[in-house]
């Protein structure tokens, strides 16, 4: 199934916001050699993935300060 365009520019803005806040990830993500749709998709995982971990930790510190 295609990317609307608007999940396309969702997508675009995020891997943009990556590799400015991690180029030397996004490197790496780029030497994998994805097809640039697949490698957008990874790139939006992985800072996913990041926020979700951070998420995580922020509620396991709030959790133990209680």
């Amino acid at each position: 199934m295609a990317l609307s365009m608007e999940e396309q520019r969702i997508l675009t803005q995020i891997e943009v916001r990556l590799s400015e806040d991690d180029p030397r990830l996004a490197h790496r993500l780029a030497r994998l050699g994805v097809p640039r749709g697949r490698r957008a998709r990874t790139i939006a995982l992985a800072a996913a993935a990041v926020i979700v971990v951070l998420a995580a930790i922020g509620a396991g510190i709030a959790a133990a300060a209680l």
